[in-house]
Parts: C-alpha cells; sequence; structure tokens
C-alpha cells in the first residue's frame, strides 16, 4: 500500500490534483448540508482545507500557488462575464441609489477596520484578512495578498485573519436580517415598492376608443407619445391582422401589446379600455389563438448580427413579423428599434407561419452551436483581464503604483466584454450551466488552496486569546455595517425589506445569506437588488483593499 501512501504525501504535480480534488469533494458534499436553514455551499471547501492543513495533509508549494491563481482568475473572470451584460443596465433608475447604500456599508466596514488596527494590537495585514472574512470576500483577500507581495510583506497574516473570521462572516449577515425584522420591520416595510425597470415587461390587451387614434397608423402613434410599445397582433372584425409601421387603428380594434408595467395605466389613458385577460400566464397558448398566426421564440445564433440593433435589421418591414419581446438571460426585455442583440438572445417573432420560417433561417436559431463550449473566448479574456491587473496605476500620495492585480483585472475586463463586447461584435456568451460550473470549479480550487495553506497554523491561532479577539471583531465588523445601513435604509422608506436585504447581502458578497433572505421573504426583490449591487460592491473591495494596503502598510 505503499503506492496509495505515496500517492498523498509525496509532493508532486499528481498529488497536488489529488489532494485537492479531495477537499473539493468533500467540502462541496457537505456544503449541501443545511443546519437551521444555513448552508455554507462552497464556502464549506476552505473548511475542510483547513482541516485537511491542520493534519499534515501538505502540496507542493508551487503547485499550490499555480492552482491558487488560476482558480481566482477563472472565477472572477467568468463572475464578470456573467454580470456584465446587465451590469450598466442596472445603474440606471433605482440602480444607483442601491450602489450607494451598498457603498455605504463598504465604507463604513472599512473604516471600522482601520479604527480598530489603530486603537489595538493588530497588525494591518492581519486586520485586513479580518475584514475580507468579516464580508466572505475573498477575491478581496487575493487582491490584498498581492499587493502585500508587492511591498515585500507576509501574507500569512492576511490569510490566517480570513480563514478564523470567515464562519461568522456567514451567518452574522444572517443574525443581522433577523434582527432588524424582530425589532426595526413594519408589515408596510414587507410589501415590494415597484420602481421603474426597463426591464419588467407587461402583455395586454387594449381596446381603441380613444377618437384621437383613429385613423392614425401605428408609426404616427408611436411619434405621437414617450411611451414604448410594441403591438403584435390587431383584431377588427374577428380578424387578425399582423400590424406594421403602417398599419392604421380604427375604433374598436382590439390591440395586443408588450409594454414595461409601469406604464400600463397612461396606455390606457392613451388607448382607451383594458380587456381584464391575463396575458402574462405562462400557461397561454400563443399558437392556439388565431390560426394564421404563429408565435415562436427564435435563438440568435448569426454571429454576424451580434451587436446590431433590432430596427437595423427591418424585421417588420422586410418579413412581414413583429418582434414582441427579447428575453436575455433570465432578463425580458422589450425589444425596441435601439436594443442590441447578443449571440444567445431568445427573440419572441409573431406572424404568419411562412414568414417566421423565413426570419428564424436569417437570425439562425442554431441551438446547437449554442451548446458548443466557447473555450476562445474564456481564455483569452482572462490573457487580457491578467496583463490589464498588471498594469501600475500612479495616484498621489501613494509610495507605490496600485494595480488591479489577479483579481481585480479579470474582473474589470469580464465586465467590459460581457457588457461591450456585442458592439465590437465578439462573442462572449456562455451558457448559463457552463458559466456556472467555471465559476464554482475557479472558486472552489481557489478556497482549497486557501484553505490548505492556512490549516497548518489555523487551529493554534483561534485558541490563542489573540483568536479569540479576531473571532470577535470579524463579527462586530460584519454586523454593525450591515445593522447601520439596514436601519437607516428603513427609515427612508424607500426600499421595501427584501430589497434592503439584497443591497445588504449583495454589499457583503454573501449569496448564503441571499438564500436566506429569498427563502424568508415573498417575492424577487432580495434576488433583483443583490444582482444590482454586487458587481460594483465586489470590484470596490477589490480595490479598497489594495488601496488600504499600499496607504497604510
Amino acid at each position: 500500500m505503499d503506492w496509495l501512501n505515496s500517492l498523498f504525501t509525496t509532493q508532486t504535480a499528481t498529488q497536488t490534483v489529488v489532494v485537492l480534488s479531495l477537499i473539493c469533494s468533500l467540502g462541496l458534499a457537505l456544503g449541501k448540508v443545511r443546519i437551521f436553514g444555513i448552508s455554507l455551499g462552497v464556502a464549506f471547501v476552505f473548511f475542510i482545507g483547513i482541516i485537511a492543513g491542520h493534519f499534515g495533509l501538505q502540496a507542493d508549494a508551487r503547485m499550490l500557488s499555480y492552482a491558487e491563481t488560476f482558480g481566482l482568475t477563472l472565477f472572477v473572470y467568468t463572475l464578470g462575464l456573467y454580470v456584465g451584460p446587465n451590469f450598466f443596465g442596472s445603474l440606471r433608475h433605482e440602480g444607483i441609489a442601491l450602489n450607494l447604500w451598498s457603498l455605504a456599508v463598504i465604507l463604513l466596514g472599512t473604516v471600522m477596520a482601520l479604527l480598530l488596527c489603530k486603537y489595538t494590537s493588530i497588525p494591518l495585514p492581519s486586520m485586513i484578512g479580518i475584514l475580507c472574512g468579516a464580508t466572505t470576500n475573498t477575491p478581496a483577500l487575493g487582491a490584498a495578498q498581492q499587493a502585500l507581495v508587492q511591498m515585500g510583506e507576509p501574507t500569512n497574516g492576511a490569510t490566517l485573519g480570513c480563514a478564523v473570521t470567515y464562519p461568522l462572516g456567514v451567518v452574522g449577515v444572517i443574525f443581522a436580517m433577523v434582527f432588524l425584522r424582530k425589532f426595526f420591520v413594519k408589515p408596510a416595510d414587507l410589501v415590494v415598492h415597484s420602481g421603474a425597470d426597463d426591464d419588467h415587461t407587461y402583455v395586454g390587451q387594449f381596446v381603441v376608443i380613444n377618437p384621437a387614434l383613429a385613423g392614425k397608423t401605428i408609426g404616427q402613434i408611436s411619434q405621437m407619445t414617450r411611451l414604448r410599445f410594441i403591438i403584435s397582433r390587431v383584431w377588427r372584425n374577428n380578424k387578425v391582422i399582423v400590424p406594421v409601421s403602417s398599419t392604421q387603428l380604427h375604433i374598436n380594434d382590439n390591440v395586443l401589446m408588450v409594454i414595461t408595467d409601469d406604464e400600463l395605466p397612461e396606455m390606457e389613458l392613451l388607448f382607451g379600455e383594458k380587456v381584464t385577460k391575463d396575458w402574462n400566464s405562462e400557461k397561454v397558448d400563443w399558437n392556439h389563438i388565431d390560426s394564421n398566426v404563429e408565435s415562436r421564440v427564435i435563438v440568435m445564433t448569426k454571429p454576424v448580427l451580434n451587436g446590431k440593433k433590432l430596427g437595423s435589421l427591418q424585421l417588420r418591414n422586410t418579413y412581414g413579423v413583429n418582434v414582441s419581446r427579447v428575453i436575455r438571460g433570465d432578463i425580458k426585455l422589450l425589444a425596441t428599434n435601439d436594443l442590441r442583440l447578443q449571440y444567445g438572445d431568445r427573440v419572441t417573432v409573431v406572424g404568419e407561419h411562412e414568414a417566421v420560417n423565413n426570419v428564424e433561417n436569417f437570425l439562425g436559431n442554431a441551438v446547437r452551436t449554442l451548446n458548443e463550449p466557447n473555450l476562445g473566448a474564456i481564455f483569452l479574456g482572462v490573457l487580457i483581464g491578467l496583463i490589464v491587473g498588471l498594469i501600475p496605476i500612479s495616484l498621489p500620495g501613494m509610495s507605490a503604483p496600485v494595480r488591479l492585480g489577479i483579481a481585480g483585472g479579470p474582473i474589470v475586463v469580464g465586465i467590459l466584454v460581457g457588457s461591450l463586447g456585442p458592439r465590437a461584435h465578439f462573442i462572449s456568451y456562455t451558457t448559463r450551466s457552463a458559466s456556472l460550473m467555471l465559476r464554482q470549479m475557479g472558486l472552489a480550487i481557489y478556497l482549497a488552496c486557501l484553505g490548505l495553506g492556512a490549516g497548518g497554523q489555523f487551529f493554534d491561532t483561534v485558541v490563542r486569546p489573540e483568536g479569540l479577539l479576531w473571532v470577535g471583531l470579524g463579527f462586530l465588523l460584519t454586523v454593525i455595517p450591515v445593522l447601520i445601513t439596514g436601519i437607516i435604509a428603513l427609515r427612508t422608506k424607500k426600499f421595501d425589506f427584501g430589497s434592503i436585504c439584497g443591497i445588504l447581502c449583495g454589499s457583503m458578497a454573501n449569496p448564503m445569506a441571499l438564500n436566506y433572505a429569498n427563502d424568508t421573504i415573498k417575492g424577487d426583490s432580495p434576488a433583483v437588488s443583490y444582482a444590482t449591487v454586487y458587481p460594483l460592491g465586489m470590484f470596490l473591495r477589490v480595490v479598497i483593499a489594495q488601496v488600504v494596503v499600499m496607504f497604510f502598510v
């Protein structure tokens, strides 16, 4: 059995793969276990790595460093690529306000950490690690480690600080939300506030009774109002019409249109009576409404169309069809003329059967090609991200230039590629399952390496009075900024409690707490606000971690 023993103890490339695979598999399996409704998820890999390191399991230092760097880079780049398409759009409307509240949480925690460092005996590198663990933000830890290496400072303190405070960082946000709901939340705070969001589409049927619209074409009506709408069908004298911009509307016409949900009252004033039938149910069979009109979801897979504005394709005039909406990921977009199509968009087309077939050929609809891995874009993005991360940025007052590093560079490039890639006709599409797998795999590898490296000293640190102090300070850094920001946000009455929970979870980069919020609060407002603040919050924490190291170490 010497061969089996050497597989785990002889430090080779194969042994490193075996050790990391063992840690990841055990951690991911235990991460599915829920205790009091709380699961640590992929974070359990971190703790399995710590336990393995504590009991003497080791790997080659250079191989471990490589795996840690690769895992972190892969995670942050694919994360940026995932949130990129909706990143800049999230800054519209309430997105700016949501991100400002998130910024308040981040700044409060950073200021608290600096003050605690000043009035305690804890070195700043260790305090940075405590802050990263308290905010469950491992990319920020990676950025801080890179900054410390650049300055010739040891990184063990930061790693240990993160390791001992991470567990309470996970549950601390949940504790804060429970405390807020128990003592500060009123029944009115649980009612979801409707906000202006261009991505909330609504299908409604209206009867034209406004005499001012009689004889007007759809194009003329569109120019008369600021409201945006797409008319997919017109029923007149029991006959269906697939309208174009030159189609005239008559009194008593029934029009089926797609609008944004917040513009519903204004549409009633413009057109007239709203028909009570619910057209937004998932059970609506669109192809059995009219025998000669078909509604079909077509996937845009023609690379040449990537980044093209929908209006420039002239689908209505060329093929006699209407595009009612575009689904991108989980978001339903209103099919306006200035909407830029992206590779993989699902386009809802309404028209006669033959016309829809022609549009299908034009757009591609080659679903099989979507399942083919687009790894070239991943590796190219990682390459550019690492190059960007190494660019020195000189800031006034700093002795050394700031670098985005292996954590900051890839996430910035990922966001830019995901959001602006279609404008440059660059295809970065990755299926949701593939994107999730790459993110989870990268994060798992990184956490396994991080835990294994810290495990040798973890328990010795915790049992010391100094270690207990670290745990206590980490819990304060988790709970106090969340409570202060949450209480003030509730007092303003601008957001419902679900949205506030999403802000708090997103600013703390805590998906485990988000799962708890989703399970205990009705509606999807926690998830929506979380997705809005998470990208910017993650980026700011990565940058702030480096700036603090550069200025104060």
